[in-house]
């Protein structure tokens, strides 16, 4: 049998809010020739009887056994096509032609991996659409010069993946180990900002911190040299709340928004601080690429729009 044009690979864990969402969203997709894959790890909502009323082949591994790494590991032995796609839970696509940007970025050979941009919902917080900003601009790259990536919107090669699955050890950024290896290997990694989801965060403060706290115990063992110290803390706390505040500003909701500025971007960095609690230098392409604000007027010009018209979602 000829293998699906991707496969779709869904990490969940009690998403009876957000699933049927993306799931209608993947059904309205240009390309329809999909097998969708959700690995559930111990639900105990609703999930999984929403994803059965839709073609989705559902696979549940032990909330003890739970990494992000396995999660994907064990999506990926079900997968048959050579092109998998992998999804949050918590995302749902913009337009209907998410996929298909995502897959036209392998008509490049040498590409091994592709991610989208991603934007925030309307309950996210102001800091957290600031970093999707930065994370996610609105031009896109072919060929990018860092192994930064997401895997709450990406797709990669499949026979890749057999040469290097996922690492199950990482408390988190398994998705930057991989792209480590691949740009190691000479491969590519491509950034699509055409294929946009809606990323749904919706994280109490104790949250946040643990993210990111967890995100550089991850990042320290993908790159042992580096650390970050308590000066580093503080520059990027006053610059990164600054920003925002500046954007916030022109946007016209400081006044609402200054408070809780301060407190994602606290816990952000604070996070990020116990996360490496290590000595050496964190090289400055690094600080820039994950950590330093955008110009928000900057981002305040590119609107992103485009000649398709957006899914309509109830």
């Amino acid at each position: 049998m000829t293998p699906p044009r991707c496969s779709i690979i869904i990490r969940a864990y009690n998403e009876e809010k957000h699933i049927d969402r993306l799931l209608k969203g993947i059904l309205e997709q240009s390309i329809r020739d999909v097998q969708i894959i959700l690995v559930d790890s111990g639900s105990t909502d609703g999930t999984k009887k929403l994803a059965a009323a839709y073609p989705v082949e559902i696979v549940e591994i032990a909330p003890e056994a739970f990494t992000f790494g396995r999660s994907l590991n064990t999506g990926f032995s079900r997968a048959t096509s050579p092109l998998v796609v992998m999804a949050s839970a918590h995302v749902y696509p913009v337009y209907p032609d998410w996929l298909e940007r995502l897959v036209d970025a392998f008509e490049d050979e040498k590409t091994a991996l592709a991610y989208g941009k991603q934007r925030g919902a309307t309950t996210t917080h102001f800091s957290e659409h600031q970093i999707f900003q930065h994370w996610y601009p609105e031009v896109s790259v072919k060929w990018q010069t860092h192994p930064f990536c997401n895997n709450a919107n990406a797709a990669i090669r499949r026979e890749l993946w057999e040469k290097h699955p996922y690492d199950e050890t990482l408390p988190g950024l398994e998705d930057l180990e991989w792209g480590k290896w691949a740009q190691d290997q000479g491969h590519g990694i491509a950034y699509v900002a055409e294929a946009e989801v809606i990323h749904v965060h919706n994280e109490s403060l104790a949250g946040i911190y643990n993210r990111y706290k967890r995100e550089a115990m991850a990042f320290k063992r993908i790159y042992p040299q580096e650390t970050f110290a308590i000066k580093d803390l503080f520059q990027l706390f006053f610059q990164n709340v600054a920003s925002d505040w500046k954007a916030a500003r022109h946007a016209g909701n400081l006044t609402n928004e200054w408070r809780k500025i301060i407190g994602f971007r606290w816990r952000q960095f604070h996070g990020t601080y116990q996360g490496y609690r290590q000595s050496g230098p964190l090289t400055w392409q690094l600080k820039k690429a994950f950590y330093y604000p955008r110009d928000p007027g900057v981002s305040a010009k590119q609107t992103g729009r485009r000649d398709i018209d957006p899914i309509q979602y109830n």
